[in-house]
């Protein structure tokens, strides 16, 4: 249960440093964690064993859940940096068990009823940037100096290097790798290596794929996919309708959805091969 905690409340002694700044509105359950000099404003509401450290500001609407661990310097829930914001009540939620390193920014969705959302067990490394209405699903690694714009979706267990940049609208597949440094301005397929500036898709990602837990046949039927996507001479178009001739996996029906999806109109598109 979430409970306002007032000044004068006697935990603030033991989980709260006396240094930390947060408004009478701000909802945090009996067993947060709060540091030195940290700022949480009105419309915030923390779940269970969340610990927020030094220096970090948290601004409302946002949702953070249980067993999170927020580092020094992070500012989350600040309004997106979006010239089309008009002063919106929008939101971010973050679910449970994420690690959010120093100085990891976190905006807000930019409309009304939009949000900004992070699942669970994400790793968000030093200095990443999550714009308006990004949606991590779980279990995502993104690493030091990684910007994402705007609307990007990256599906579950993606590894994302370092330094590198995401274009707006970008949709980045389940156990992907991305290169660090790389330049990414289209969709990255699931299961595949991509990097490069400009980036192309380099390889199945085969060492992700066994760490996953993805069984010989799993990987060998995905291996098949990737020759007749990419070393193959039939159009990509045709070479994705002809997925349906292997057999049909989750991971095969789930790598056509994603292809499909992404050379349909109004999408970005695809990283070539």
């Amino acid at each position: 249960m979430l409970t306002n905690l007032s000044p004068g409340d006697a935990r603030l002694s033991t989980l709260i440093h006396p240094t930390a700044v947060i408004h009478p509105q701000a909802e945090l359950h009996p067993t947060v964690q709060v540091g030195p000099y940290a700022v949480i404003n009105e419309g915030v509401k923390i779940g269970s064993k969340t610990t927020i450290g030094p220096h970090v500001v948290i601004e409302g609407p946002t949702e953070i859940g249980e067993g999170n661990r927020i580092f020094s310097g992070a500012v989350i829930g600040s309004m997106p940096q979006d010239l089309k914001y008009q002063g919106a009540r929008s939101q971010l939620k973050i679910g449970n068990n994420n690690l959010i390193r120093e100085y990891v920014t976190i905006n807000r969705a930019t409309e009304e009823h939009e949000a900004t959302i992070i699942g669970n067990n994400n790793l968000l490394m030093a200095y990443a940037h999550v714009a308006h209405n990004c949606i991590l699903e779980e279990d995502i690694v993104i690493a030091n100096s990684v910007a994402l714009a705007g609307h990007v979706y990256i599906e579950s267990k993606a590894t994302i290097s370092g330094v590198l940049g995401v274009h707006q609208f970008v949709h980045i597949g389940t156990m992907a790798m991305v290169g660090g440094m790389s330049r990414i301005n289209r969709d990255v397929p699931p299961f595949m290596v991509v990097e490069g500036n400009p980036a192309k898709v380099r390889s199945l990602n085969l060492v992700g794929l066994k760490r996953r837990g993805l069984t010989s046949q799993d990987i060998k039927q995905l291996k098949q996919a990737f020759r007749l996507l990419y070393n193959s001479d039939i159009p990509l178009s045709q070479a994705i309708e002809q997925l349906d001739s292997l057999p049909q996996t989750e991971y095969i029906k789930h790598l056509q959805h994603f292809l499909q999806l992404s050379i349909s109109p109004g999408r970005r598109g695809l990283i070539p091969g």
